[in-house]
This record gives structure tokens, C-alpha cells and sequence, in this order.
């Protein structure tokens, strides 16, 4: 395993961390897989976990606090979410902080990632949702920093809306928060535009989250892909956005290496970029776990792959004009 600083924080942190939104919210998980997966992470070096109340209700919090507790001996960064206090994913731009997040549901949330955890104290809260505008409100900020002094976490981050980066570059200017979460993979590099710039100047972190891009990038999706019901890829992946997503991974393969995977190649391109802190794909398999953390193993990508890669970027226009 390779390491990287974590922004200001000084941390050194795995270059693959742990999404852990797929073993409560996506079918197909089990208690017993999730548990050896994310040992396996551990044994392998992996220290970096990104979990959330949202997660199955706390349920992804309670798996990595365990963790953590099976392994006193090493440092395991933990990373939780506080979830809006409206319940609507993303932050639309008429929400105001008290739709969202107030100081009282702040504090209340802090608490009950704490008790999820079993912890005393955890490295990072983020925001899972956001919206510049709430920069201008100083309550968060002046709750933030009174939970922070009393010990209950030690950094404060920001999960930014889907195709928004540049809806957090005021968040990183301010020098209020310590690290950002942001899709980015070969077709979303629009964060290289404004946000990552801006983390660079400050030495904000950089959290990479879908570097598979929900599965688009693992190469397995076809026309006929389905998901039992009630899983949320059935209504994300309808049949226009399925097609057009197959046709963009198809377009990817014949550049894919002797002896590559195309998930391999999906994660060494966002390693080319050294803005970037961490990238947290979604392990729910120990087999997974042991195919990302590998592909560390062999560093960036030669510079002529990352070119042509970089051809690759879609435009999806999905995403909300700016304001």
C-alpha cells in the first residue's frame, strides 16, 4: 500500500480508502462478507474508511467501529456523514442551512455517529450534503469548531452534490473545512476545473468518491442488466441512462492493457492526479478488496494512457446551472 497526505491534517493516508456506502444501502450485502472484507482491507494496509449515518441508519457506522476496535493497534481514519436534516439528496439551491442542517441537528448527529461507532471521538465529520451559499451562515462553522474543541472529532469535510464541484470552492477559500468528497473518475474530471486548484492553494484534502462510476466503470454492465427490487440502480440506471452508460465503458476497453482491468485502469488514472488524498471505491467483496488495492501496487498510469483517458471525459448535462 502507498500513502498520501491528507491535506493540512499531516495524516498519511491509504491512496485506496473504503467506500462503505454499498454494504447497507445496496442488495447483495451481508453481515459476515462486509466483516471479512474490511479486515481484509486492513491486513492489506488499507487505513482510510468513509462510512455515513445514511448508510443504513448507523448500520455502516456500527461495522466500522468494530473494526477499528478488532484492530487497537493500528491508526484506522474513520470518516462519518451527517445526514441533512430534510432527508433530500442533493442540496437544492432554494434549502437554507436550517432545511439542512441547523446547529442543534448538527450536534445531534455527532452524537449518535459517536454512539454508532462506539467511539470517544472520530477524524472527520463531513456534510453529505452541501450548497456554497451557507458559507455565509456562521452558525455551522461556530457549532463545528465547539464540538471539535470539546475532542469528538479532529477535521470537518464537505460531500459535494453529484456533477457540482465548483459548488464547494467557496467552502475550500473560506479555510473553514479540511477536506472535500467529489465524484471523479475518467468521465467526471470537471473537478480539475476550479475545485482542485483551490484545494491545492489551501491544502485542502481531496476525497475521490465513484471512481467506478457506480459501476459503469467496472466493465460489467450490459443492456440487460437488472438489480432485485427495491435497489436504487434499477431507478439510476433506466433504460436511456443504462445504454448510454454501456456504450461509454464499451468505448474504453480496447484501450485497456495487456494484463490491466478496466477497473484497474479507472483507479490508476485518478492516482495520476496529486491533488487527490484518497480514492474510496465501493469493496464489498474480499475479492474486490484485494483487485483495487493491487492496482496501487503499480502506481499512475504511463503518461500516454492518461492522455488518451483523458479524451474520455463526459459531459453529462445533469447538473444544475450555476447560480
Amino acid at each position: 500500500m502507498k500513502y498520501r497526505q491528507f491535506g493540512r491534517t499531516g495524516w498519511m493516508v491509504s491512496e485506496i480508502g473504503y467506500g462503505m456506502w454499498g454494504m447497507s444501502s445496496w442488495t447483495g450485502s451481508s453481515e459476515a462478507e462486509s466483516q471479512q472484507s474490511l479486515q481484509r482491507a486492513v491486513d492489506l494496509g488499507c487505513n482510510f474508511f468513509d462510512t455515513a449515518w445514511h448508510y443504513g441508519s448507523g448500520h455502516s457506522e456500527k461495522l466500522v467501529g468494530e473494526l477499528v476496535r478488532r484492530n487497537p493497534r493500528k491508526k484506522l481514519y474513520v470518516a462519518t456523514k451527517i445526514p441533512p436534516k430534510n432527508l433530500t439528496w442533493p442540496a437544492r439551491p432554494e434549502f437554507t442551512l436550517d432545511d439542512c442542517f441547523p446547529p442543534e441537528h448538527i450536534e445531534q448527529y455527532v452524537h449518535i455517529s459517536l454512539e454508532n461507532l462506539g467511539l470517544e471521538n472520530f477524524d472527520i465529520i463531513q456534510f453529505h450534503t452541501w450548497s456554497d451559499a451557507w458559507v455565509e451562515d456562521a452558525r455551522w462553522a461556530k457549532k463545528i469548531d465547539e464540538l471539535r474543541r470539546q475532542g469528538l472529532f479532529r477535521a470537518v469535510g464537505i460531500s459535494l452534490n453529484r456533477w457540482e464541484p465548483w459548488n464547494g470552492v467557496r467552502a475550500v477559500q473560506s479555510g473553514l473545512i479540511d477536506s472535500v468528497q467529489v465524484m471523479y473518475n475518467i468521465f467526471d474530471q470537471n473537478p480539475e476545473d476550479e475545485l482542485f486548484p483551490a484545494c491545492a492553494a489551501l491544502d485542502i484534502a481531496v476525497i475521490a468518491r465513484c471512481p467506478l462510476d457506480q459501476g459503469t466503470l467496472t466493465g460489467a454492465l450490459t443492456l440487460e442488466s437488472k438489480w432485485p427490487e427495491g435497489d436504487w440502480r434499477n431507478k439510476h440506471f433506466n433504460p436511456e441512462t443504462l445504454k448510454v452508460s454501456v456504450e461509454h465503458a464499451d468505448a474504453l476497453k480496447p484501450l485497456v492493457p495487456r494484463g490491466m482491468t478496466l477497473p484497474e485502469m479507472a483507479l490508476r488514472f485518478i492516482l495520476n492526479n496529486p491533488t487527490v488524498s484518497t480514492v474510496i471505491p465501493g469493496m464489498r467483496k474480499a475479492k474486490n478488496v484485494e483487485e483495487n488495492l493491487r492496482a496501487v501496487g503499480h502506481g499512475p498510469l504511463p503518461l500516454d494512457l492518461y492522455m488518451e483517458l483523458r479524451k474520455h471525459q463526459w459531459d453529462r448535462g445533469a447538473a444544475r446551472q450555476r447560480k
